[in-house]
């Protein structure tokens, strides 16, 4: 064993601590000063049945899903840094995420028409909802990608960069036609895309996380068959092909993987910034390349990172929630600072 596989392990026994530790302590406070002993004491005269109530259905969701959140926001970074062999990319490139916020726009602004025009005559089964801005989002971010893979693809084959190119190109569009939706909302609706844009767990249900996690099985069975292909796209494509890797697929199944990931957990929860681009970018820090050990420590300290950071945004400005997109905004732009300053002097030196 290498000395940067010996790191990985150690990394990933390490991480797995953490994300137990910083679940404990999310579920230990808030507001009402209920602790999760009150979950095992004795209960005889149903005394502590409210402080349950809070631990199970109001922290218990709320922690789950941010977990789950940042595992796949940081796997799906992870992915997209390897598959453009570039340490700074994010999964917002290819316009998953854009293509969420405008269905959930035509969901909020439009209402049923709305849902209609984003995805297509579904609108029946489920306007007036909870589930409506979710199925909008999660339709709408599969439409962008398979859009997005349709314009990137001549001759069955796929150009990476043209995938890069396309996605900054629909980003803006979806975002240039979310702001028309903006402009014509009503005070409601601009409330409730305010909100929407800067990411929040307040809405966390189990019924929403169990329709968030046939999703995330999907996208982590695409995870565990991508390590070693993606080691080898570090090499270049030629390189990759000459070893036996069937890229296209590769290729095809790293968007499937993001759409799977960013795509129904920002219908979820909003927009939240830097996870996945800082997220990979520190594991692989300690790990090096290694696609085998930088997708399980992403998702580890992705879940632990926005776990603490739901937590900080519990308690910085109690009894309310502060949305946390501004935390990991407030958090993440210093270290993704650093890690654009430590790249360029290593250019420098280099």
């Amino acid at each position: 064993m290498t000395l940067a596989q010996r790191r990985g392990v150690l990394l990933l026994c390490a991480l797995l601590p953490l994300l137990l530790l910083v679940t404990a302590v999310s579920l230990n406070v808030g507001a009402t000063g209920v602790h999760l002993t009150a979950l095992w004491q004795s209960d005889a005269h149903g005394s502590l049945y409210a402080e349950r109530v809070v631990l199970t259905q109001i922290r218990g969701p709320h922690v789950v899903m941010a977990g789950l959140t940042g595992a796949a926001l940081a796997v799906a970074g992870a992915v997209m840094q390897g598959l453009f062999r570039n340490p700074l990319a994010d999964p917002g490139l290819i316009g998953v995420s854009s293509g969420a916020a405008l269905a959930t726009a035509c969901m909020i602004v439009l209402g049923g028409a709305g849902l209609d025009v984003a995805v297509g005559g579904v609108h029946a089964f489920i306007t007036g909802t909870a589930w409506s801005v979710p199925v909008a989002g999660t339709l709408g971010s599969f439409a962008a990608a398979w859009l997005l893979y349709r314009f990137a693809t001549r001759g069955g084959m796929t150009s990476v960069s043209m995938i890069l190119l396309a996605g900054v190109a629909l980003s803006a569009f979806a975002g240039a036609l979310t702001g028309i939706l903006i402009f014509r909302a009503n005070d409601a609706a601009l409330r409730d895309l305010t909100f929407w844009t800067m990411g929040s767990f307040a809405g966390a249900t189990w019924a929403r996380i169990g329709m968030l996690c046939p999703f995330l099985l999907v996208a982590a069975w695409i995870t565990a068959g991508l390590a070693m292909p993606l080691n080898a796209l570090l090499l270049g494509e030629s390189d990759a092909r000459l070893m036996g890797y069937p890229v296209e697929r590769i290729k095809r199944l790293a968007m499937l993987l993001v759409a799977c990931s960013v795509g129904p957990t920002v219908s979820f929860v909003g927009a939240i910034g830097f996870v996945g681009v800082v997220v990979p970018h520190l594991v692989r820090l300690v790990t090096g390349p290694d696609h085998r050990f930088v997708l399980p420590g992403s998702a580890l300290l992705g879940a632990a990172l926005l776990i603490a950071a739901d937590t900080l945004a519990r308690v910085i400005a109690m009894p309310a929630d502060v949305p946390v997109g501004i935390v990991t905004a407030v958090l993440g732009t210093p270290v993704f600072v650093w890690l654009l300053t430590r790249a360029h002097e290593r250019e420098v030196l280099a």
